[in-house]
């Protein structure tokens, strides 16, 4: 239930005092929501609502009535509001007479003089009244206030001609300061006056006594005579005397007048007709007149001559007038068909469609002109835009061979009102993932975007005017804008309320058709089976990128915009909105597949170049060509007024989620596929190494071809910025466009990318770690070594020595391509070289005491130099291998165990440097 409105409150009256009937404009607060709203209008307590003219809320319009009150408040009163208050007041003035001879500003009509004697009008000569001034002597106005005599005279009036007329109060009024002498001679006039009257009446009848007597006279003589002689003989005598005269001057006059009078009857009769022709000319020169205003277009003077023609001939009886009548009437049938069909002719101005229904209304033609018009209008809409998808249709098939239309994205050469997409960063591709190949893309437009910009532009260019035509159609509007034909207006408003469905599912269907035939165009898989045909048609030889998409969508956007500024009812328009979100849905749907494809064209884009970090390009491009695809969808993402999430459907979400993660995935199986590539597929490139690390065994040059390895730990590199970097900040730009299941999207990359670094890392292990540990056993037992009768060890012996050298190799190796690699790969060196020495050592059956000796020199000799590459394993395998060692007894062989590692220290101290700790951070695996 609404809340009831405030009661009404009046602050201001202008102007705020007058006269009887005087017009004053109210203003104020809550005054009423219309004229049928303002119920009552009093002013100093007479009611004013019959002259009321409601304008607005905070205006009405009257006229003051005749209020008993000389001052009072301005109540009005309202249904929505009740009885209101005044915070002003209107003081009645009181009018002042006017008499004959008095000046004036103003016009005073003396054909309707006010009598105060009987109040009411007499329409009386002016010199039957009194003189103004009846005492015939100067009046000189007192200043005695007009108030203070009405208090002294109480019911009297002033007004000589007044019942209640009062001679004191007249003389009080006009002649206070008249002298005695003067008003004496006012008395002698007024005898005067009175005297004059009755010589007026005495000599009236004094010039008429003369014509008294002779009438008298007659009389008496004829009455004497009829005595004397008789009254049936003078009576027939009289009447036979009579009638002989009279025949003898007829015949008379008939002989002597006959030819004169045979001329004049014809004379009258000629001027007779000429006086009807001259007199109604105006209706037999109708049909030429109507023939000629016709052909020059002036409709409004036919419709005015057929009108008066009509009031002043439609119902005659002269056969004359009849003919010619009926010969309008058909010039105005004729009329009447012109209009129709120039109404129903299309396309049309809105300004001429309104015209000519006002003609046909004016004209009274049968039917109802506007909605045919409007069906008409329906029509024609719907035909132009089939019209335009057919000759799209055709022009794509028969220049499908050739070219597309060129369309100029980056100017507005088109006279489009929608109009045309902005060169912006998020709709450019021209990153450095974009091949060559694509820089002319924004230069041709598909056949599909330029239909749906021609399309839109007919609909939002042709639907204003109609909609216009029905709001004409419904507030009467069509017929007069002033409301002066409110018969008319009110069957027109009455039609309407009929037809509301009807035009309802007008607007539906062009809506309908709207999105049809742009689904048809961009989104075929969408429509049924039936309509296929109606809506579609396109060849669909490769679908739209997610740019043209986009710049699609701000086209229809734009259009959705211009519909809802016309006030079309939204749930007419939210076939436009489920169109928006399935064309916004698609649009990133294409888009990350996009993105998909371009991400697996990186591995051609590997230039193996790597910077300080051991890192390459391909980290960075990748994460350049997420971004870029993310930037391109925010306008498709942002969700505009009216329309819903691109992800509230869990289907959506779903398919988003997995492209995401197809995307991440594809680029794990360009990095594998680039480091597992055999040599020969490999381009000659160059490795940039780090000039703060010396190239030690030049196993690295600039100019050599990378080897399997050297790409292994490029990729391994790669694969650990991904990790820690560029996967997290990806996640990031997810969540900030808005993408649901981030967390799944990185947890399942993550899962993936490890699988990947720790394949190519026991791959690259493996290459390198076999080697080395498979030539420990033939290095012990080089010589015929034995353990049980050996020598006294003089140093160690040349095949730790090479392991030694070996795997320094690999730190170089590593450390060349990344230092923070150098830890985790030489650990597990390490640990595969610790455990195949335990083996060995744990395979011999008996140790003398100088193979004791040796083995243990060389198992402290290979533990101290890793000491900083030491892990659990590593320690254990050493442990295990010293356990499986006899025991040293003597302190001779102690001190010559220390001696001789001193001495292997201090010779290899130069290939040592690389295993100390200030060259290496030693990393937990």
């Amino acid at each position: 239930m609404s809340r009831a409105r405030q009661p009404p409150l009046v602050t201001g009256i202008s102007p705020n005092e007058g006269i009887s009937w005087t017009k004053v404009t109210i203003r104020g607060e809550n005054l009423g929501t219309g004229p049928t709203d303002l119920i009552g209008l009093t002013i100093c307590g007479h009611n004013c609502l019959l002259t009321a003219e409601w304008m607005s809320a905070s205006k009405i319009v009257c006229r003051v009535g005749q209020a008993k009150n000389d001052k009072g408040d301005i109540i009005v009163t309202t249904k929505s509001g009740g009885k209101g208050t005044s915070t002003v007041s209107f003081k009645l003035l009181k009018p002042e007479k006017i008499g004959i001879l008095d000046q004036s500003a103003v016009w005073v009509d003396e054909m309707n003089y006010y009598d105060m004697r009987t109040d009411r009008n007499k329409g009386i000569p002016p010199l039957s009244l009194r003189p103004a001034n009846p005492l015939g002597i100067e009046i000189d106005k007192g200043r005695f206030p007009q108030k203070d005599l009405e208090a002294l005279f109480p019911g009297m009036s002033a007004d000589f001609t007044s019942e209640n007329f009062s001679a004191a109060w007249y003389l009080i009024e006009n002649h206070s300061t008249t002298s005695f002498d003067q008003l004496k001679t006012a008395v002698v006039n007024l005898k005067k006056q009175a005297n004059k009257k009755n010589e007026g009446s005495l000599a009236y009848v004094k010039g008429g006594l003369s014509t008294f007597f002779e009438a008298q006279d007659a009389l008496s003589a004829i009455h004497q005579k009829l005595e004397a002689d008789g009254t049936e003989k003078v009576e027939g005598s009289m009447t036979q005397k009579l009638e002989n005269v009279l025949n003898r001057a007829s015949n008379t006059a008939d002989t002597l007048f006959q030819e004169v009078l045979g001329r004049k009857d014809k004379a009258d009769s000629t001027r007779n007709a000429l006086n009807v022709l001259q007199r109604f000319k105006f209706l037999f020169n109708l049909p030429l007149n109507i023939e000629r205003n016709i052909q020059k277009g002036d409709y409004d003077v036919v419709i005015n001559d057929y009108e008066k023609a009509k009031s002043l001939f439609g119902k005659t009886e002269v056969q004359v007038f009849k003919k010619y009548y009926a010969e309008v009437e058909t010039r105005i049938e004729a009329l009447r068909e012109l209009l129709l069909d120039k109404l129903l002719e299309t396309p049309s101005t809105l300004h001429d469609q309104k015209r000519y229904i006002r003609y046909l209304s004016d004209l009274h033609a049968p039917g109802d002109p506007a909605w045919q018009c409007i069906g008409a209008q329906h029509q024609w809409i719907l035909k132009l835009m089939h019209n335009c998808k057919e000759n799209y249709v055709k022009e794509q098939k028969g220049t499908s061979l050739i070219h597309s239309p060129m369309l100029d994205l980056d100017s507005d050469v088109r006279p489009s009102p929608i109009g045309h997409l902005s060169q912006t960063a998020s709709l450019k591709r021209g990153s450095s993932f974009q091949s060559g190949r694509d820089d002319a893309w924004r230069y041709k437009a598909p056949q599909q975007v330029v239909f749906v910009e021609k399309l839109t532009k007919l609909v939002v260019s042709q639907l204003p005017n109609f909609w216009k035509l029905w709001i004409s159609y419904v507030n009467g509007s069509l017929f007069s804008e002033t409301a002066e034909k409110s018969g008319q207006m009110e069957r027109s408003k009455k039609n309407a309320r009929q037809r509301q469905n009807d035009f309802k599912k007008m607007i539906q269907e062009v809506m309908h058709s709207l999105v049809k035939l742009i689904r048809g165009a961009l989104l075929p898989f969408s429509l049924r089976e039936g309509e296929s045909r109606q809506y579609g048609g396109w060849e669909m030889k490769t679908e739209l990128s997610g740019q043209w998409l986009t710049h699609v969508i701000q086209t229809v956007r734009l259009s959705s915009e211009s519909l809802t500024a016309l006030e079309i009812p939204n749930d007419m328009l939210q076939i436009i909105q489920d169109l928006i979100l399935d064309l916004r849905v698609r649009c990133i749907i294409v888009t990350l597949q996009h993105t998909a494809e371009d991400i697996k064209r990186l591995a051609e884009k590997e230039d193996w170049v790597v910077d300080n970090e051991g890192l390459t390009s391909l980290p960075s491009q990748f994460e350049q060509c997420i971004i870029h695809s993310l930037q391109s969808l925010k306008i498709v993402l942002d969700c505009k007024p009216g329309e819903a999430s691109v992800f509230q459907q869990q289907k959506t979400q779903e398919d988003v989620c997995q492209l995401s993660i197809g995307i991440m995935q594809v680029f794990i199986d360009c990095l594998e596929q680039l480091s597992t590539k055999p040599d020969g597929d490999i381009d000659t490139a160059h490795l940039s190494v780090d000039v703060s690390s010396p190239d030690l065994f030049g196993s690295i040059h600039e100019d050599s071809s990378l080897s399997s390895e050297q790409r292994v730990l490029i990729a391994l590199s790669n694969c650990r910025y991904l990790e820690r970097h560029t996967f997290l900040n990806i996640a990031e730009h997810f969540e900030k466009h808005g993408f649901q299941g981030v967390e799944k999207i990185t947890q399942v990359s993550m899962e993936s990318l490890k699988e990947l670094d720790q394949r190519l890392f026991e791959m690259y292990i493996e290459s390198k770690a076999d080697p080395i540990v498979g030539s420990l056993e033939p290095g012990i037992y080089a010589g015929y070594f034995d353990w049980k009768d050996c020598l006294v060890p003089a140093g160690v012996r040349n095949y730790l020595k090479e392991a030694l050298v070996n795997i320094i190799a690999v730190h170089a190796e590593v450390f060349t391509i990344s230092k923070d690699l150098v830890p985790r790969v030489m650990s597990r060196i390490v640990e595969a070289v610790s455990e195949e020495l335990s083996r060995l050592m744990q395979c011999v059956s008996s140790f003398s005491r100088n193979g004791a000796l040796q083995a243990r020199l060389e198992i402290c000799a290979l533990r101290d130099t890793v000491a900083i590459y030491l892990t659990p394993e590593s320690n254990s395998s050493f442990k295990q291998a010293l356990e499986a060692l006899p025991q040293l007894s003597s302190g001779t062989d102690k001190k010559l165990l220390e001696e001789l590692l001193n001495k292997f220290k201090s010779s290899m101290h130069l290939q040592l440097t690389c295993f100390q700790a200030s060259s290496s951070v030693m990393m937990k695996t």
